[in-house]
């Protein structure tokens, strides 16, 4: 078996902040699975390793208390690496957890992630009801597969488990597990936004999906506007649900659940040492590579191709700064880095071609035999090369419509360990509330004011660019993924600490 995509950007399992669980086994319950076995051109085993993101900072964490996770098997040779119950110790090389997965029918698979996770709630909770595909079909299989996570689960833990849920994909399985384990620890961490009442009431199965919710000990947000908003339609929609919105609790079948924010950070250390190490050659032949000009400034996006990511937005107002400023065609080159994402269902193959059409007509309008205005890079990017592309941008374009956090904007500040470099910051992002006062913040919907914007960010005079991007630095290494797990855990141990004193009384 073979390592594929490692980079240096590595978790320290030292520092996996868990002492708060008191030995508790901890299970964590995803849609993503932490390793992906598949298969290399010779037919050997391979094994993508977390990288980056939220997987790469849960993985050491259930490294050290030994635990079990439990995801979607998603990768090619994973029948052949699991035994027969579908399980596999991880890290392959030195195993201290299992990996447990579960595998899905390909109409599994169509309902309950394309369908009822990617075309119900997702466009729903980031405001965009019109998206949405309500079809009954997929809310059942959403359900199904729900229960067979909950039946996963429950067959591993104990009443003295510590369940971890991770976001959207998994509403209803922590109501399932309650029911058969009424002692355990549940918690979910919502990753996305949470919209407001009238977006919400959209849902066909608002009761449902809060109900299962409301199976958690502790439900987590990114921000307290996305908390105020789930405990505003708790109160709406649940007549039998007591909320006290001062507190942060809901009182719901005789039990009290705790909600409360905890902003997701970066692996800040892991990316400044990275960083550190990328020479300035590195970053030139990064830029040969890609074709990027070394003369002149790069404005960068990085971003998964969805269309609450603002790319097309981005491009107009691109577009908009060359045309009404030409004195920066041939002096700003846009980069965009872009994954595709959820490309069988059509909204999302209708975003790439727009995407595609208009980076087309741009570079038509505006190149010329030696520039191009805007360069896409589709390929995969190795970690440590990523990192090397954010030293290159002077200006990070982050132009969502609407985003639960933006970890990107996090990556480019912790990145640029110079100190240079200007983020360009959509006020829609719950990164907003964090960064938005050293960040150029801007209104995506207006193109006119967001070309205004990049040309702010890059006639910013040096000594406030690095004034700025210091404290922004100092922010997101105060407030990275170690401290964002700490707070988590440290609130679990206090939960646990008051259930045991009701308990005893």
């Amino acid at each position: 078996m073979t390592n594929s995509d490692m980079d240096i950007d590595t978790a320290d399992v030292s520092k996996a902040p868990t002492s708060q669980l008191d030995g508790s086994e901890l299970v964590v319950v995803s849609n993503r699975q932490p390793y992906k076995f598949g298969y290399d051109e010779t037919g050997a085993v391979t094994v993508d390793r977390p990288a980056g993101g939220l997987t790469a900072g849960l993985d050491p964490v259930v490294q050290r208390t030994g635990g079990t996770w439990v995801a979607w098997s998603d990768g090619e040779a994973d029948d052949e690496v699991t035994n027969e119950d579908r399980r596999v110790g991880v890290p392959p090389d030195d195993p201290t957890y299992e990996l447990d997965l579960l595998s899905l029918s390909e109409d599994e698979v169509e309902g309950y992630y394309y369908g009822y996770s990617n075309q119900v709630l997702w466009p729903m909770c980031h405001g965009g009801i019109w998206q949405t595909e309500f079809k009954e079909r997929y809310y059942e299989v959403y359900k199904q597969v729900n229960r067979s996570f909950a039946d996963a689960v429950i067959e591993r833990a104990s009443d003295g488990s510590v369940v971890w849920f991770q976001d959207y994909h998994l509403a209803c399985a922590p109501q399932y597990v309650r029911m058969a384990c009424p002692d355990a620890f549940l918690m979910h961490f919502w990753h996305i936004t949470w919209p407001g009442w009238d977006t919400f009431r959209s849902l066909p199965h608002r009761e449902a999906i809060l109900s299962g919710l409301l199976g958690n000990d502790l439900i987590g947000f990114h921000t307290d506007r996305y908390r105020t908003n789930f405990l505003d339609c708790v109160d709406r929609a649940l007549e039998e649900a007591a909320v006290d919105e001062e507190a942060g609790t809901v009182r719901y079948r005789d039990r009290t659940i705790a909600v409360r924010s905890f902003p997701l950070g970066v692996n800040a250390n892991a990316i400044a040492r990275t960083a550190e190490l990328i020479s300035n050659e590195r970053r030139r032949d990064l830029a040969q590579q890609y074709g990027i000009p070394t003369s002149g400034r790069v404005a960068l996006g990085v971003d998964r191709l969805d269309y609450t990511k603002g790319i097309p937005e981005r491009i107009e107002a691109l577009e908009h700064l060359w045309e009404r400023r030409p004195k920066w065609q041939k002096e700003l080159t846009y980069v965009q880095k872009a994954v595709e994402s959820r490309s069988v269902i059509p909204k999302y193959q209708d975003l790439q071609d727009r995407v595609d059409e208009s980076i087309a007509r741009v570079n038509d309008r505006f190149g010329t035999n030696d520039w191009q205005p805007i360069i896409r890079i589709d390929e995969f990017l190795p970690r440590n090369e990523l990192i090397g592309l954010y030293r290159l941008g002077d200006v990070m374009l982050v132009s969502a419509l609407r985003d639960g956090m933006n970890l990107v904007a996090k990556e480019y500040v912790t990145a640029h360990v110079d100190n240079e470099g200007v983020l360009v910051l959509s006020d829609q992002t719950g990164a907003h509330d964090e960064l938005g006062d050293d960040a150029v913040t801007i209104n995506p919907h207006n193109a006119k004011r967001f070309a205004e914007a990049i040309e702010k960010a890059l006639t910013m005079p040096e000594v406030e660019q690095r004034r700025r991007m210091k404290r922004l630095r100092q922010h997101v290494s105060t407030y990275d993924l170690d401290a964002w797990m700490a707070d988590i855990f440290e609130m679990v141990a206090r939960l646990h600490a008051d259930l045991d004193s009701v308990v005893n009384d």
